[in-house]
């Protein structure tokens, strides 16, 4: 088996084992009426499901990328795998609610490991510019159409079978995955002087991310002035500023703060952070107005997510490496978060009448092309300048940066999309019609999201040639106009 061969095999496995991950954040969405009232949640604890995943998810990505610095990527990635899939077995029988939300806790573990190195071992993989680009679009297709793909396949497997079926399904391509990343995967370099894990540093960082998504996940339920959420986020803050701190001090930190200084590893996170916030949004807020304004059952809000999965899948691995490699990573970004802005103003205006041909789809597919072409270059630009041994902690920061991201977005355009309703149902609304008003809301201010994003990464992003290696500084092709 030729070497080229052996890589996008490497890829392909990275890609599932990645996707799985990735729809466990939207999955469970469609099928959280069904699990509540098969296992008798209450509507508090019903939250669980989600926030268990998204806990352990979020906390855990920095340590697990720094660990397959430290330990080797593939060893953490097959061992996330693992863990995944055997959570992914306890949550498809669990009989009862508690045991339900810690296998999804466990799921969050074993995704963390996954998502955190699946980046590092893709940029080591390629190293040819032209390949590079192409297996970005891949893996950015996975990032930004696995939320479409989650919400599709929540409600067929829901409406089909039952929820059950949204975690066995996990089982057969988890296995699958370990099996094939252990077979084509390069193994792990040795490395002769490994400084030793920053414990102190580890704990900081994982208990502050934690405690930041608690705060903010449940801000809306809690209160956003409630003693509980500020002072739950007063503490998430302490502890991220005794990180910086120790951080900056200590001998072998678990983030070298030098990261932060190169300009496009920083910029791209703050693009990550505001698009994540919109996208997320619009997945878990769509699928709402589906349900709950048009009156679409399970299966008919996942198959309504087709277009954009299929317009998505083509601009990912077949638009977005070319435009990288002829424009650069700023045009290509701009015009597609652009485009992702104008599919958010787009739903802002859906009616409580509305059709799925005149009020949905054409949103659909235009944030089908924006994601589609715009995911690549931000994780190019994220990674390009970083040196080979650091790559896992990189790949760590830029998923962090989307979880973050993700998780305030939804929290503030869901708590905008509820004081909407809330006020005009108090003014005497029609019940239906304050809910839409409320979603329009959310919707234009996801907008603005993803607008700001645009215009953050066309203007702030450094011009970057297509390196061979990341971190060599050398250029070796300049593709970037004006650069």
């Amino acid at each position: 088996m030729n070497d080229r061969r052996v890589r996008w095999l490497a890829l392909y496995a990275l890609c599932l084992g990645d996707l799985m991950i990735v729809l466990d954040t939207n999955i469970v969405n469609v099928a959280l009426p069904t699990i509540q009232a098969d296992l008798g949640f209450s509507q508090t604890a019903l939250a669980w499901v989600v926030n268990a995943y998204m806990l352990t998810f979020g906390g855990f990505l920095l340590l697990s990328g720094r660990l397959g610095d430290l330990f080797g990527n593939k060893r953490v990635f097959l061992g996330g795998i693992v863990a995944f899939t055997l959570a992914s077995v306890a949550c498809g029988l669990a009989p009862t609610s508690e045991l339900l939300v810690i296998g999804r806790a466990i799921q969050g573990l074993g995704g963390a490991a996954v998502s955190a190195v699946a980046l590092a071992l893709i940029m080591g993989l390629f190293q040819e510019p032209a390949e590079r680009a192409k297996a970005m679009g891949f893996f950015g297709f996975v990032m930004s159409g696995g939320g479409a793909v989650g919400v599709l396949l929540g409600g067929v497997l829901t409406g089909l079978l039952s929820w059950h079926w949204i975690f066995l399904v996990n089982v057969p391509i988890g296995i699958g995955v370990w099996v094939m990343a252990r077979r084509v995967l390069p193994a792990d370099e040795v490395l002769t002087e490994r400084g030793p894990l920053d414990v102190p540093g580890a704990g900081l960082i994982t208990l502050a991310l934690m405690l930041a998504v608690y705060g903010v996940v449940g801000g809306n339920d809690a209160g956003w002035a409630s003693t509980q959420t500020l002072g739950i986020l007063a503490v998430a803050a302490v502890l991220l500023v005794a990180f910086v701190v120790r951080e900056a001090t200590v001998a072998h930190p678990l983030v070298p703060l030098r990261l932060f200084r190169l300009r496009n590893v920083s910029v791209s996170q703050l693009v990550g952070v505001l698009w994540a916030g919109g996208m997320f949004a619009w997945f878990f807020l769509s699928a709402l107005y589906l349900q709950q304004v048009l009156g679409y059952d399970a299966l008919r809000v996942g198959l309504a997510y087709v277009p954009t999965c299929a317009v998505m899948a083509f601009c990912s691995l077949r638009v977005s490496d070319r435009l990288v490699m002829r424009f650069g990573i700023r045009p290509p970004l701009t015009v597609g978060l652009t485009l992702a802005a104008v599919s958010l103003a787009l739903f802002s205006r859906a009616p409580v009448d509305g059709t799925f041909l005149v009020d949905v789809l054409p949103s659909m597919i235009l944030l089908g092309v924006g994601a589609g072409i715009a995911f690549n270059p931000v994780l190019l630009a994220a990674m390009g300048d970083v040196e080979p041994h650091e790559a896992g902690l990189a790949s760590g920061v830029v998923n962090t940066s989307f979880m973050m991201g993700g998780a305030l977005g939804l929290a503030i355009l869901v708590a905008l999309s509820s004081w909407r309703t809330a006020s005009l149902t108090a003014g005497g609304a029609v019940p239906v019609e304050a809910l839409n008003a409320g979603f329009n809301l959310a919707f234009a201010t996801g907008a603005g999201f993803a607008l700001a994003a645009a215009v953050i990464g066309g203007v702030l992003l450094r011009p970057q040639p297509m390196d061979a290696s990341p971190g060599t500084g050398d250029a070796v092709e300049a593709v970037e106009a004006g650069g």
